[in-house]
């Protein structure tokens, strides 16, 4: 009887904690696994960060220099982590500069919860100081959105937030809290989210559907593969592996599913897209089964859909049913997460090796090396060229290093000429194109991957979009490499004036300031390079410094990057020069 009298003491259920809703905001954060976040405080937010205050033995806090530094920061993070991103802001002003960042990780479904003060609720609608009415100006770039007027529901809603960011395809949720509800007290009780009535994020997988696309793949005289992101959101690295290996297919990826296999890897050909590889993309159009996997057949990717690829069956493997058909016909649809999807379908494949197709790849592979990537990389030009400023990191990293790239000509040489070991080493604006990405990102990215080295490669224009994140890495002391790539242009624009705008470089040319002494400001270690000899020891003391460290690279003017599918061609019509 005792005994008995000892367990119903120790089971009795405990009253709920009465908190106020700013701190119970924290002890959400912390339910959820989060000790990281990126913000910039503000008055609608303040209580939430007195709670922070309070916190942040257990519960760190980067102070960023811009609200959209912060959300970039919470991208790379999450990308590189596999974890959901935290960025957070005042009202007003504060909120509305995370929405260049949220539409970038919609449209590249990456995983982040953005947390916003708001106004008090009795001041809702009446052109309040610092009012803006968030929720339904980010309607259109969050997977859910909603506004939290009582500190009752806190708890709750954060919890569906951080399932919904994290489920099935991933994106950007926002959560605006007006400041009575941070103000008010509640019985505090968090539950994780494990499902949401209607709400179905990972479709049922059809075994039937799964069947079908096994049968023309081992029927396939011709099969290609592109992959995308899905498979490194999926952790499907593994299961992409064994079909490319097990099905003899080569295989190209998107932008963003770059590193989901090695560089090296034998079926591995590069990548696809209007700057990827020349194989891959003219045999676009000529295999008998292209497999898309985790790819969404972005317009960069494509050319002129009318033109796509018509000569194959498409086989299209996605956790979004809303991507299946909506660019590209598909002749069999295999939804569910492509984890599970390709598992199924690997036993059912035999091995087809077609020597002659994979020869084809190896012959305009050789064409691109030789027109192309050779002289990138050992040019006898004067002046130094992208490419061989990426090769020399390569050399340094081994292929080892997480890349984060921002928009325009750095990043396409980036994704071209980097080497990649291991997944998630890739972190890179994608669908939206965000110029001045890569410096915050490659904060998160760090911060995401403390033990691997990560090395930012920025343009003159990208660089000067949030220079002030220098900051940021000056106050946390974050050791992340920075590369500018100064052709002081507005490059790709520039390449793009130059083909088709007969030179017109129509407000392109950068007047730029002297980035080693604002670097040297910030107490960061800089140094600049304008001749090749010194670009081998330059790259190899930045990467060897244990410290940040800011390299900029003075490289020639009127460089392209190349292959090249002008808007509105076909694939197969890209261009070597």
């Amino acid at each position: 009887m005792e005994i008995l009298a000892k367990a119903k003491k120790t089971t009795k259920k405990e009253k709920p904690l009465k908190i106020k809703g700013a701190e119970a905001v924290v002890k959400s954060l912390l339910a959820e696994g989060i000790d990281l976040i990126y913000g910039y405080p503000g008055g609608a937010i303040m209580p939430v960060y007195d709670e922070f205050y309070k916190y942040q033995d257990r519960l760190h806090h980067v102070l960023t220099r811009h609200e959209q530094g912060a959300i970039h920061a919470a991208q790379g993070y999450a990308r590189v982590s596999g974890k959901v991103g935290v960025a957070i802001a005042t009202s007003g002003p504060g909120a509305t500069n995370l929405m260049t960042g949220i539409a970038d990780a919609q449209i590249d479904s990456t995983p982040v919860v953005c947390i916003t003060g708001q106004v008090g609720s009795n001041l809702l609608g009446s052109d309040a100081f610092q009012e803006t009415d968030i929720v339904s100006m980010s309607t259109t770039v969050t997977k859910w959105n909603y506004q939290i007027t009582k500190a009752s529901e806190i708890p709750e809603v954060l919890a569906k937030a951080f399932y919904i960011a994290k489920s099935g395809r991933p994106g950007p949720v926002l959560i605006d809290i007006t400041k009575d509800a941070q103000f008010g007290e509640l019985d505090f009780e968090y539950k994780k989210c494990k499902k949401i009535r209607s709400y179905n994020p990972i479709p049922e997988m059809d075994i039937t559907q799964v069947l079908a696309a096994a049968e023309l793949i081992n029927k396939a005289k011709k099969p290609f593969i592109i992959f995308g992101q899905g498979v490194i959101l999926a952790n499907a690295e593994e299961e992409l592996k064994e079909l490319i290996e097990k099905a003899d297919i080569p295989a190209a990826s998107t932008l963003l599913g770059l590193s989901a296999i090695p560089t090296g890897h034998e079926f591995n050909m590069g990548m696809v897209g209007m700057h990827g590889h020349y194989a891959p993309n003219v045999l676009t159009n000529e295999c008998d089964v292209l497999i898309a996997i985790g790819m969404r057949f972005d317009d960069r990717v494509t050319g002129n859909l009318e033109t796509y690829a018509k000569q194959a069956k498409v086989i299209h493997f996605d956790i979004d049913p809303s991507e299946i058909d909506k660019n590209v016909k598909t002749n069999v649809a295999v939804l569910g997460t492509v984890k599970k999807t390709l598992a199924a379908l690997n036993p059912l494949i035999n091995s087809n090796i077609n020597k002659k197709w994979h020869q084809e790849f190896k012959d305009l592979r050789k064409i691109e090396h030789e027109v192309i990537i050779h002289p990138e990389i050992n040019p006898t030009k004067e002046k130094l060229t992208m490419g061989e400023v990426i090769n020399a990191i390569n050399k340094e990293t081994k292929g080892e290093a997480i890349i984060v790239s921002d928009v325009g000509q750095n990043q396409m040489f980036a994704s071209r000429y980097a080497n990649f070991k291991q997944s998630r080493s890739v972190v890179t604006s994608g669908g939206l194109g965000t110029m001045g990405f890569s410096l915050p990102a490659s904060v998160g990215a760090k911060l995401g991957a403390p033990s691997r080295e990560v090395v930012a490669i920025i343009g003159d224009g990208g660089f000067q979009m949030t220079i002030q994140e220098l900051g940021t890495i000056m106050q946390t002391k974050i050791p992340v490499k920075i590369v500018v790539l100064n052709n002081e242009f507005l490059g790709m624009v520039r390449q793009w004036q130059e083909m088709f705008f007969d030179k017109r470089y129509a407000s392109t040319v950068m007047t730029n300031p002297d980035f080693v002494t604002i670097v040297e400001g910030y107490g960061i270690k800089a140094k600049r390079v304008n001749k090749r000899e010194n670009l081998s020891v330059a790259v190899s003391k930045m990467i060897a410094s244990k410290d940040s460290y800011f390299l900029e690279v003075i490289v020639e003017k009127e460089g392209n990057v190349f292959p090249m599918i002008p808007t509105g061609a076909t694939v197969s019509d890209v261009r070597l020069k």
